[in-house]
């Protein structure tokens, strides 16, 4: 492994909180660095705009108020521990039940 490849600290699955904003969900794909637009990035203040090359987790994520896809890099998550539920519809599409925290693929139980 190259020592420019990191590895990514939070799996598929997993359940995560934002280290600022008030929101947490469940990671359905992992990029090894960024991998969205100049303007999505440039769109983050820059007080907290993260580093590109690390990785950024695409979640079905969820706030008080509703439920949405968001894309967010390594440094701004951590685990949840709340060991609550996510709501998202579309956890219960691409997973099934939780195992240790975990949400299991549900593509992995069909092979």
């Amino acid at each position: 492994m190259s020592p420019m490849m990191r590895t990514a600290k939070f799996q598929i699955g997993q359940v995560v909180r934002h280290r600022f904003y008030p929101f947490r969900g469940v990671v359905f794909d992992v990029d090894p660095t960024f991998a969205n637009t100049e303007e999505w990035w440039l769109a983050i203040p820059e007080d907290i705009r993260p580093s590109k090359d690390q990785p950024y987790y695409h979640l079905f994520a969820e706030n008080e108020e509703t439920e949405y896809v968001a894309y967010v890099s390594e440094q701004n998550l951590l685990p949840d521990e709340s060991g609550e539920p996510i709501r998202h519809p579309q956890v219960s599409e691409m997973f099934g039940q939780r195992e240790d925290g975990i949400y299991q693929s549900r593509e992995a139980r069909r092979h």
